[in-house]
């Protein structure tokens, strides 16, 4: 008995080293907590392609699309700020963030897309 005990904690320190999950970089949050963020003082940052943003973003939200972050361009934006990623469904916001991320901005992923928002727009 004393041995499968041993054994058993050997493989699930073995598994917990070969783990290649890493910690997640950045904080994800759900479309309900934007409002709140935006009330602390985090910008909307939205990555949609201009012609998308146009058609309607949530109110004080910054444009920076995906595609231009993905070229290099500089986001010309401050390290001192918190940044809330936002894109229609959820899927580039991932992306983006994680570019923003490595490039030393803080910022939080928006689970969800503007197609989930029910605030105010303009």
């Amino acid at each position: 008995m004393k041995k499968w005990g041993m054994l058993f904690a050997a493989v699930v320190m073995l598994l917990g080293a070969c783990s290649s999950e890493e910690p997640e970089a950045y904080q994800t949050l759900g479309i309900d907590a934007v409002q709140q963020q935006k009330d602390n003082g985090a910008i909307v940052l939205d990555v949609r392609e201009p012609e998308e943003f146009a058609e309607g973003h949530i109110i004080g939200a910054v444009n920076l699309p995906l595609s231009e972050l993905e070229q290099g361009k500089d986001p010309g934006l401050s390290e001192e700020e918190t940044y809330v990623v936002i894109c229609r469904s959820g899927n580039r916001s991932v992306q983006a963030s994680t570019i923003l991320h490595d490039a030393g901005y803080t910022v939080i992923n928006v689970s969800e897309g503007m197609v989930s928002w029910e605030g105010e727009v303009e």
